[in-house]
């Protein structure tokens, strides 16, 4: 099968190479696909794509037009495929659920230590031969409330991690899972009861229509005076200029994110020799007690690799005329020819 996969990053082309074992003709490109770039998938039955491209119906449409029939995404979200155009056309369209809820939550939970511990201002002053500890007293994790927000597979483990540190955990979510509760003493809430009660926020949730901007000024306001929040789930869960305000107004006391909600022109590229045009994100980093991560925190060798295996897994099946493990929108009528 011919693939076209746009917005291949340096670190993984490796990882997919060695999934593909020459099974299909990859052809990998820096490039984000947009209506400006779809022309590239030329020639190829599937492509490939991960959360900065464009996959909105009109550029579903030009892919479509040019024989494209799958589409792969290197990602567990998608928010930013119109899937309800993908099951019109007849595009049978995959994620990857599961690459790896550890690499994850282990980021998440190192945000909150590197915040609380103030680690980014005390890396600063030692650089700077300042070796006082005066601005630089933290607190513990121990005993303090952690509400996530979200507790799916990621959720559950920041739920395991964080019982080892001696939290008392709340859970927010559609879902309950009871045996959180049961192992690790996590009590599900409201999201307003979460707000009232927690000492720490974690973000695990999807971008959909019910979340986007979920937390705004509003919710901020609920929450307990001199709150961290952390995000590592979609940078749209948030708005960022009502974070803004709340850390200005000290009702945010800490802000740890690897998501931006206006991320895709910036994440994933070197920026170093042009101006920071983002006002919004340039006054984010003018904060002490905001730590901001590139949409890292996926990015360990294990994640990568079960990313790459699960796509081309994907691939695979519907070469061989299969439907793929893990497909999230299924076409209305079966319109593509067998590959």
């Amino acid at each position: 099968m011919n693939v076209t996969a746009f917005s291949v990053q340096g670190f993984e082309r490796s990882f997919l190479q060695r999934a593909n074992q020459t099974r299909h003709h990859l052809t990998l490109l820096d490039t984000p696909l947009s209506a400006d770039t779809a022309h590239l998938a030329q020639g190829a039955l599937a492509v490939s794509i991960f959360t900065r491209d464009d996959a909105s119906a009109p550029v579903l449409g030009q892919l479509w037009d040019l024989g494209v029939r799958y589409l792969a995404v290197r990602a567990t979200g998608t928010d930013n495929v119109d899937l309800a155009a993908a099951r019109q056309l007849g595009l049978r369209v995959a994620n990857v659920p599961e690459y790896s809820p550890y690499a994850i939550a282990e980021h998440a939970v190192t945000l909150m230590l590197a915040l609380c511990r103030h680690l980014r201002q005390a890396d600063q002053q030692l650089r700077a031969n300042d070796f006082r500890l005066d601005h630089l007293i933290g607190f513990d994790l121990h005993g303090k409330t952690v509400a996530i927000l979200g507790v799916g597979r990621i959720g559950g483990v920041v739920a395991r991690i964080l019982h080892g540190f001696g939290c008392q955990l709340l859970g927010v979510d559609v879902q309950p899972n009871p045996d959180l509760t049961v192992q690790y003493g996590l009590r599900y809430v409201t999201l307003t009861e979460a707000c009232a009660q927690a000492d720490i926020i974690s973000v695990h949730t999807p971008l959909n229509a019910d979340t986007q901007h979920l937390i705004d000024d509003e919710l901020l306001r609920q929450m307990k005076r001199g709150v961290m929040l952390i995000n590592t789930g979609r940078g749209g869960v948030l708005d960022t200029e009502a974070a803004l305000r709340a850390l200005k107004s000290g009702q945010l006391g800490f802000l740890g994110l690897d998501v931006y909600e206006r991320e895709k022109p910036l994440f994933f590229a070197d920026h170093s020799q042009e101006l920071l045009l983002d006002d919004t994100f340039a006054r984010l980093l003018t904060f002490p007690n905001v730590l901001l991560t590139g949409h890292q925190a996926y990015l360990t060798r294990e994640a990568l690799t079960n990313i790459a295996d699960a796509t081309l897994a994907s691939l695979t099946a519907w070469a061989q005329g299969r439907p793929a493990a893990h497909e999230v929108a299924v076409p209305v009528a079966q319109k593509q020819p067998v590959a």
